[in-house]
């Protein structure tokens, strides 16, 4: 058997090109496969050109700077990406493997057009894939706005304030709102919690915004306004449900008198000199049942006192097993409670926001009603 022969013709033609160097990089061998890759002439190469000088300025002198002392620091290198001259003009990217055995160094050169060209399509697309995540993100941002009022209105003879704070770094749409508005008979509070996030959880959040608005002009009881909103899920046709909390204000001179039904939604917390307790009966989700069992339930709100609507982001924000829960809410309710309507929300929000180390795992909406003169 002629195991030169068989060494040599793989050699020649091997998928990838080979180079001998001495130990200064002058070229002692080049294989047809080399040749053809850059349409150098080998005479024109062995003995007479050092590798380095084949390649593109910049890659010369890294080169020289890092490739041949790592190949002197480790008699090895891998992967090298580096662009070679052609003959004809232009570059041929390359990605080299050398190893030094004895006096010489083997390199091997693999052509990198195609992977590249991928990198670079990998990069391109990396980048496009940022920006998209930019602009969903402000698009969530921008969309989320138009679920939470600007300002919340001024009211003689009431204080009221609204928190929001999204999940996360707000990267989605939440399903959180509330709104404040007049009606025929007084002003209105609502708060809610569509299930999810994302488009969907936008879409009924936005119908039930709306719906409430429309249902409330015809003066009619919270439970009856709550009910007109699960009709509207309903024959939307939407796999999401939602809780839910209406409220009607009518406003005198010793405070205010609240009139709330409760759609599955957590129970406000009414807070007074001597404590705080929980106002009205959950009732059921939105958007489920046909006819939903919706209770209407009043309470006078005197001077000094607040009415706190929240959703459950709140009580069922986690810390590893520990939730946030009800007892620590209204721990925090009763620290606040004499500060006005903005800084009970504020000082809720914030213990929220701390024990979960700033960064909520899901929305958080807070409205505080509290009574006396603006």
């Amino acid at each position: 058997m002629d195991v030169t022969g068989e060494f040599e013709e793989l050699f020649e033609d091997a998928p990838c090109g080979f180079l001998v160097t001495g130990s200064d990089g002058t070229l002692r061998r080049v294989n047809r496969t080399f040749v053809e890759l850059t349409g150098h002439r080998a005479e024109d190469l062995v003995g007479r050109v050092r590798v380095q000088e084949l390649l593109v300025v910049g890659d010369r002198i890294f080169y020289e700077t890092h490739f041949a002392p790592l190949l002197a620091l480790q008699s090895s290198a891998r992967e090298i990406a580096v662009d070679f001259r052609r003959a004809a003009g232009g570059r041929l990217p390359v990605l080299l493997n050398a190893v030094v055995k004895g006096e010489e160094v083997w390199i091997c050169v693999f052509a990198a057009t195609d992977r590249r060209g991928y990198e670079r399509e990998l990069l391109r697309a990396r980048q496009q894939a940022e920006q998209a995540r930019r602009e969903a993100h402000e698009l969530a941002r921008v969309l989320q706005t138009s679920f939470i009022p600007p300002a919340m209105p001024a009211i003689a003879g009431i204080d009221v304030a609204g928190v929001y704070r999204p999940a996360g770094r707000g990267e989605e749409v939440g399903g959180d709102f509330y709104d404040v508005y007049e009606t025929a008979g007084g002003w209105a509070v609502v708060l809610g919690d569509v299930e999810g996030k994302g488009a969907q959880a936008a879409v009924v959040t936005s119908l039930a915004r709306y719906s409430l608005r429309a249902a409330s002009a015809h003066g009619s009881t919270p439970s009856a306004v709550l009910s007109a909103l699960n009709r509207a899920v309903i024959d939307r046709g939407s796999e999401r449900f939602l809780t839910a909390v209406h409220a009607q204000l009518t406003i005198s001179p010793g405070g205010c008198r609240v009139t709330l039904a409760l759609g599955g939604h957590p129970q406000p917390v009414h807070l007074t000199p001597s404590g705080s307790r929980r106002l009205g009966v959950p009732g059921t989700l939105l958007g489920i049942l046909p006819v939903p069992h919706l209770v209407d339930v009043t309470v006078d709100v005197r001077p000094g006192e607040a009415v706190v609507f929240y959703t459950d982001g709140v009580t069922d924000a986690q810390r590893g097993r520990e939730l946030f829960g009800e007892r620590r809410m209204e721990r925090a309710l009763l620290a606040a409670r004499d500060e006005d309507a903005a800084g009970i929300a504020e000082r809720l929000v914030g213990e929220v926001s701390a024990f979960q180390s700033d960064v909520l795992a899901d929305d958080v909406a807070v409205v505080v009603v509290k009574a006396g003169a603006r």
